[in-house]
């Protein structure tokens, strides 16, 4: 706990030996002065019943005696935050912020002092607890000068101070205590945890790293250097000295030294970790009464440009000036042009790197100088320049090398804490992505020029005018051929219009792309659906050959679906229809005839992702499972926001993820949900064994069911994709493995993610990154949970991901 200080003047002892003689003197003398400040506050204090309201002129604030220090309402975006500011004639410095991260409440909240604490009544009639809880009763309460607001019971004993809670500031005379830390705001205008935070590590050491990744002395950016076995705390004493002070010994390491401060009573000093990673202590001397003179007296850093994670992912810190500014690299944009800290992103299409072309008619080169990544390469190797760039061109997962000192530092996308360095003689490489075979795809990279290696071509007036006309022609004869093969198509599908007219056959002029079939010609595809390969919660399914084109295809006998008539039902398979990518099983037609209702997909030659997860003598290499979790995540987005009807999966598992003859992961089966009978639409699908555990806790609660369902789906089996394992094991080494999620949590937390993947090769940048949005994906509550769009570029490495929070048990159905 924080030592209490009713005032910034009290005596500040120094451990020297020449005064142990008078330590027990100076000890009494001390408690006497505390007893009598806080008398002296009780002038100031307030009492149960006291309220402050937003917008009001009175009761808006509750300030410290000298009025230095005020704490209440502030402004934070459109509403309004409780904290503690320290007023000066620039505006406030917010020093404390209570429940920081959540959201800013109405003007029409009400906070007030009860005798079980200090509560926000929002507008919603919410009471959130904003200091002192319900077992000590609080008597009242006091805003201090040194900063600290405290509640106090009718003994005038603390039982709760906002010191004991720090946000992003340590004022004077409070001390940053063992194993806490500091975490920076958002920015200036919004106090809610930003990225960045400084922690007092158990070693003793004082570190600053990114918040949104796991805390590894390889992510940290700045350190104190401090071992102390015991621990140690951080003081900022009244005389603007901080330092760190060895637990239960005199050993100090001075951090800054304020060797002839200003008279006392005069001067105020606090250290800030700012929103720019950067770990500030500022001075403030006050002038005269309405003057103050601010100045920073020490910082952690130089430049923001060495804080890792101060520009995001794809990006990189180069010094302008006196300020730090964020750039893209070549053939990347920013995600927010105006939030540039957010990183940029690139539209990496699957190339064709493994088709056995020559890459350099795939790929370019470009390259920036005196570039420098604080991050580990997949790969060193000792090569010239040239033999470097060779290199990375032949290999599928190189988009990206550093050229330092004769060796070849192979990175891959996503790219983080890159810095541009006058001083640093290195050299980035970046593979470039040819378009048409010729010329790299057009970017809108902002930042300096960027050189080519392929030189640029100038032509003479003749071949530029003699380009024209060939152009010209071109374009003449392209307009020609238009509209000639448009109107041939028109006169096709006008006759073909008609005949389905006439014939009404398909009851719905809109759906050409769908085949209707007889009962009798499915009967005899299938050999009198001789050979079944699968089935599921809607059917069974089996393998069938068209004569016509000699073609393979997939019959599915739907079972347990509505008996609705004959239009609503082939309404149904036009709305499935429509939907059409490359990651989802295709629907090429039906049959309905009574009670028979079929479904004609395409063929998947290499069955099911949970026969090749569950069963397969080999696993997928990680490669592969990465790329598959990618093509599920995309038809799953095609599905939600591409689509037009929007389509909500429900039953998303690996056995309804298929792979065709070239590994394509497609997911089927989807839009099938609605001709569930009714009542049987969350029981039904749920009671099948492969599908434990892929539903979200919204289904069992009976709650409106979303996108987000799919999410939750997506995140379980992108666990088993991970793993390789089922969500649920019995047949396992110790309890804690049962529950994929919880194993997976408990890893991830201890920073053994290996265990994983066991012995396996992977990218363990790519594996926490699928491990944390995996976790994020299978929140409890659904708001939580990313939006697919958000989880693709996730995935790619194109957003940042921060740390997940514990996710609760899977729910069994």
């Amino acid at each position: 706990m924080v030592q209490y200080s009713k005032e910034p003047g009290w005596l500040n002892f120094e451990p020297f030996s020449f005064m142990a003689s008078v330590l027990p003197i100076l000890l009494i003398l001390s408690v006497f002065h505390v007893v009598l400040n806080a008398k002296a506050q009780t002038k100031h204090t307030i009492t149960t019943g006291s309220k402050l309201f937003p917008y009001a002129n009175y009761n808006s604030s509750w300030s410290s005696p000298s009025g230095l220090f005020a704490f209440g309402f502030y402004r934070q975006g459109s509403g309004f935050a409780v904290g503690v500011w320290m007023v000066n004639q620039n505006g406030s410095t917010i020093v404390w912020t209570a429940n920081r991260d959540e959201p800013p409440v109405s003007s029409n909240a009400t906070l007030e002092l009860t005798k079980r604490g200090l509560f926000l009544e929002t507008e919603q009639g919410k009471d959130i607890n904003i200091g002192g809880d319900n077992s000590s009763a609080a008597s009242s309460a006091a805003m201090l000068d040194s900063g600290n607001f405290v509640l106090l019971n009718s003994s005038d004993h603390v039982i709760w101070q906002s010191f004991d809670y720090p946000t992003d500031t340590v004022l004077q005379g409070q001390v940053l205590t063992y194993s806490s830390q500091l975490v920076a705001s958002k920015s200036g205008t919004d106090h809610s945890s930003g990225r960045f935070k400084i922690a007092m590590q158990r070693d003793g050491n004082l570190v600053s790293y990114p918040t949104n990744i796991s805390s590894k002395s390889e992510t940290a950016y700045w350190a104190s250097n401090t071992m102390y076995d015991s621990g140690a705390e951080l003081h900022l004493n009244h005389t603007g000295n901080l330092f760190l002070q060895a637990r239960y010994t005199n050993i100090r390491h001075i951090l800054s030294n304020c060797s002839s401060p200003p008279s006392e009573g005069k001067n105020f000093y606090r250290a800030t970790l700012d929103d720019d990673g950067i770990f500030r202590l500022y001075s403030y001397n006050m002038i005269s009464n309405t003057s103050w003179k601010v100045e920073v007296i020490w910082s952690s850093l130089d430049s923001q440009c060495q804080v890792k994670g101060f520009c995001g992912l794809n990006s990189f810190c180069q010094v302008v000036g006196k300020k730090s500014d964020c750039i893209c690299y070549p053939g990347f944009d920013f995600i927010d042009l105006s939030t540039k800290f957010l990183g940029c992103y690139q539209d990496l299409r699957e190339d064709s790197c493994r088709d056995n072309t020559d890459p350099n008619l795939r790929y370019n080169t470009t390259s920036l100088q005196n570039m420098w990544w604080d991050d580990h390469p997949y790969m060193v190797v000792s090569q010239k320049q040239e033999a470097c760039k060779e290199s990375c061109l032949g290999d599928c997962n190189c988009w990206a090398v550093l050229y330092v000192n004769a060796t070849c530092r192979k990175y891959n996308f996503p790219l983080r804490y890159g810095k541009k360095n006058i001083t640093i003689s290195a050299i980035a490489l970046f593979k470039m992505v040819l378009k048409n075979g010729g010329t790299p795809k057009a970017t809108n990279h902002r930042g300096p020029p960027v050189p080519i290696d392929r030189p640029i071509l100038t032509d003479n007036k003749n071949n530029i005018v003699l380009a024209l006309a060939l152009s010209l022609g071109t374009v003449a004869c392209l307009f020609f051929v238009f509209a000639v093969s448009s109107f041939i198509i028109y006169k096709h599908r006008y006759h073909r219009y008609r005949k389905l007219l006439e014939n009404a056959n398909l009851g719905l002029a809109d759906d050409f792309t769908l085949q209707s079939f007889s009962y009798n010609e499915l009967e005899r595809a299938t050999d009198g659906f001789k050979e079944e390969i699968g089935r599921g919660s809607f059917g069974a399914v089996y393998k069938g050959i068209l004569s016509e084109g000699n073609k393979t295809i997939a019959v599915k006998r739907l079972e347990k679906v509505v008996e609705e008539g004959v239009r609503e039902f082939r309404a149904e398979m036009t709305t499935i229809g429509r939907a059409y990518h490359r990651n989802l099983v295709q629907l090429l037609g039906y049959c309905i005839e009574g009670s028979k209702k079929l479904l004609v997909y395409e063929f998947m030659s290499n069955g099911s992702l949970a026969d090749l997860l569950f069963k397969a003598l080999s696993p997928p290499t990680w490669g592969e499972r990465v790329r598959f979790t990618l093509d599920v995540a995309r038809g799953i987005f095609y599905l939600h926001e591409e689509c037009g009807v929007h389509i909500i999966l429900c039953n998303l598992k690996p056995q309804n993820i298929l792979l065709d003859d070239t590994w394509t992961a497609k997911i089927c089966d989807f839009g099938l949900a609605r001709l569930l009978v009714p009542n049987q639409g969350k029981t039904s699908v749920g009671v099948e064994a492969t599908s434990i555990g892929y539903f979200a806790p919204e289904w069992k609660k009976n709650a409106f069911i979303s996108v987000k369902a799919d999410i939750y789906s997506f995140g379980v089996v992108l666990l088993e994709i991970i793993c390789c394992r089922r969500n649920i094991e019995l047949d396992v080494s110790t309890p804690d493995e049962i529950t994929l999620a919880n194993w997976v949590y408990k890893c991830f937390k201890a920073g053994e993610l290996g265990k994983l993947v066991e012995d396996e090769e992977v990218d363990f940048l790519t594996l926490e990154r699928m491990v944390k949005v995996g976790l994020w994906c299978i929140q409890d509550d659904p708001a939580f949970r990313p939006s697919m769009k958000n989880v693709i570029l996730m995935l790619e490495g194109t957003m940042d991901i921060p740390i997940p929070p514990s996710p609760e048990l899977l729910r069994l159905p």
